[in-house]
């Protein structure tokens, strides 16, 4: 009987023994891949700019390009593999002219000094492990901190301001490439910078989307695209939440930083009728409720007093001391702002918010955030 105790609890070390060490190693690989990656971002960087300054000792500009591109494609690619084509060059080069008014022209000085041998990266690892696990030198050398499928998207968006959103959200919010592809293609920034002030939009620019106040977490409209649900298609309340239960994963994405999903057609009782309120969910950055109510009729008074018995249930029964008040959410596929004015009184925490079930019309919208920040510039 000793004999088997000690066979499980070895057993059981092992297991232990392993399961750390794969662990590590597993990190340290992920952290390897990061620097490599890094790396050949800002190679191609200082490749780009090579090409670029050569472009620019005055000889015939168009013939000469061509001709050196493809001659510098043929002997990298006859040395170093495939990869240095000549259109990849050419993305080189237009990427370190995308980049160039906001990154140091000091990039090829921190890439020596960061010692870019892979073999070199690769041994100082553990020691950096050991000072700081979240950080190597390449990581820390420069500007960049994606990868270049994220870059060879950025670097086609032409505001600068947006670009920079997006790339800051990609940082914060760990996109994969189709992640990014989709909230730029959803026009997250025009929608989210149409819901601020001028000022907000600004921020937007700098920080990426944070989440201070209720009015952070709003976008006008909602794009649920991802739902499958066709435009024209007939359709109920109750297909609607279900196909946002079912597709939980994009909402949250789509909802925004800090939700948390917690139920769906909730019921409380009060003066012994059950009411139900279709998604709940919790941010944690406001640290508070969520309420969601979905509307696919034209929104009324009724819909808005429904929605403050909710908030005001949530805020006396459900909430705890340290959280802030609960926020109720109408969203519906058409809202009166007039109508939320009139009906609510001014400090209600509660919004309408449209949603579309299809991609919005990037360029309208564009046209429409410069119309509105142009009417902020002339009062």
């Amino acid at each position: 009987m000793s004999n088997e105790l000690d066979k499980r609890d070895d057993s059981l070390e092992n297991n232990n023994l392993y399961s750390r060490i794969a662990d590590l190693i597993e990190h340290a690989r992920q952290k390897v891949a990061s620097v490599v990656n890094l790396t050949m971002v800002h190679t191609y960087f200082e490749v780009g700019r090579m090409i670029v300054e050569d472009e620019q000792k005055g000889k015939d500009r168009a013939e000469y390009g061509k001709k050196v591109l493809k001659n510098l494609s043929a002997r990298l690619t006859d040395k170093f593999g495939k990869g240095f084509s000549v259109e990849n060059l050419d993305k080189m080069r237009f990427f370190y002219k995308t980049y160039s008014n906001s990154i140091s022209s000091t990039v090829s000085t921190k890439l020596n000094s960061a010692n870019n041998s892979i073999d070199t990266i690769r041994k100082k690892q553990a020691i950096e492990f050991q000072n700081d696990p979240d950080q190597t030198d390449v990581a820390k050398s420069g500007h960049f901190t994606l990868s270049w499928s994220h870059y060879l998207i950025l670097m086609r968006i032409e505001n600068s301001a947006e670009r920079s959103f997006y790339e800051i959200e990609s940082k914060n919010g760990n996109w994969s490439e189709k992640q990014l592809k989709r909230q730029y293609h959803s026009s997250l920034y025009e929608r989210l910078a149409l819901s601020r002030n001028k000022q907000d939009v600004m921020k937007l620019a700098n920080e990426g989307h944070t989440i201070v106040k209720p009015e952070d977490i709003l976008k006008n409209p909602l794009t649920l695209e991802f739902l499958g649900i066709e435009e024209k298609e007939s359709y109920t309340e109750s297909d609607l939440e279900h196909a946002i239960i079912s597709k939980l994963q994009q909402f949250l994405l789509e909802l925004g930083k800090g939700f948390l999903f917690e139920a769906r057609q909730k019921r409380f009782t009060f003066d012994d009728e059950h009411y139900f309120v279709d998604l709940v969910f919790y941010n944690r950055l406001l640290q508070c409720y969520v309420l969601i109510d979905l509307k696919i009729d034209k929104l009324t008074h009724q819909d808005l007093g429904q929605m403050q018995m909710y908030v005001n249930y949530y805020d006396r029964v459900e909430k705890r001391e340290f959280e802030k008040p609960t926020i109720g959410i109408l969203l519906c596929k058409k809202k009166s702002t007039a109508l939320v004015e009139l009906t609510l009184p001014e400090d209600a925490n509660i919004y309408a918010s449209e949603y579309s079930l299809y991609l919005p019309d990037k360029q309208l919208l564009q046209q429409k955030l410069t119309e509105w920040l142009h009417e902020f510039d002339d009062l």
